[in-house]
């Protein structure tokens, strides 16, 4: 049954991508901020019960959509709802668009919709940089750890996971607010990409250039995120590229190591960086679905 939930998903995925309206993972965000207004405090212990309720309610929704659909058509629904392959890679190939034609303010704007860093300094080179990094980080937290909770756990697994990826990027930042309270969500983020971020590695070091096992080997461990410091380092190695180096986030600037010892990133990599993904992604599925 999670064989075809698993095919259903990934087909539906690349078919329709994200629905441009009723997202119900903008839902789940929404109501994640509402419950967080009313469960704030500036303590572990909030975050911890702010956290496991959201989750655990995924989870129920999950096991709900079991129980009154058939199996494989939850599981592919659910999969459907956490995929964002087909549009990570139409943002990404948007931005490479758009510095190739010069138009550096508009990839400034349009990156925003990638990550989370300041663009406004951002050169042509920084942007596709930005870009790449995204497609390795998100290629990972969107197609292929769903991937592997479906399979491990149906449709309640990779919901659960979903609300666990969306708290870490909704409280999981290090910032005065979520210094305590944001803790719960991005430490279960970790622990939820461990298996799919190593997975990925691997995955770049078969598809890829040998170097990828090298710069993963000699420079993931200096990223401060345990799981993307694995995948950029991977795809820099791979793409024959060197990525990371000095960003700043609302303001505040962050020191990352460099990945890579290749040439710096134009438009024509944002691409190659997207058809990588695509690789490995096919190959986790078809993992995926031998596993079941």
């Amino acid at each position: 049954m999670s064989v075809a939930g698993i095919a259903l998903g990934v087909a539906a995925d690349a078919a329709f991508g994200d629905p441009r309206r009723w997202h119900p993972v903008a839902g789940f965000g929404q109501a994640a901020a509402a419950f967080e207004r009313v469960v704030y405090r500036p303590t572990r212990a909030a975050g911890v019960m702010y956290a496991g309720v959201l989750v655990g309610g995924a989870a129920l929704v999950g096991a709900a959509l079991e129980r009154v659909l058939p199996r494989s058509l939850a599981r592919g629904l659910a999969l459907y709802v956490a995929l964002g392959g087909r549009s990570l890679a139409r943002e990404a190939a948007a931005v490479a668009d758009l510095v190739e034609r010069g138009e550096i303010e508009s990839a400034r704007v349009r990156i925003r919709s990638l990550v989370g860093r300041d663009p406004e300094q951002l050169d042509a080179s920084e942007l596709c940089a930005a870009a790449i990094e995204s497609v390795a980080e998100n290629t990972v937290d969107a197609v292929i750890a769903p991937l592997l909770w479906c399979a491990a756990a149906g449709a309640p697994g990779v919901l659960a996971y979903r609300a666990v990826n969306t708290l870490d990027a909704m409280v999981g930042r290090r910032n005065e607010r979520y210094a305590r309270f944001g803790t719960a969500a991005a430490r279960a983020d970790d622990v939820a990409n461990w298996p799919a971020a190593r997975l990925a590695g691997a995955l770049t070091v078969v598809f890829g250039d040998r170097e990828a096992r090298t710069v993963w080997k000699e420079r993931a461990a200096l990223h401060p995120s345990p799981n993307a410091g694995v995948i950029e380092a991977a795809f820099a190695g791979a793409l024959g590229l060197t990525l990371g180096g000095t960003l700043a986030y609302a303001g505040h600037v962050e020191h990352r190591p460099r990945l890579g010892d290749g040439r710096a990133p134009g438009p024509a990599d944002v691409g190659r960086a997207i058809r990588l993904a695509r690789i490995i992604s096919l190959a986790a599925a078809v993992l995926a679905m031998v596993r079941r």
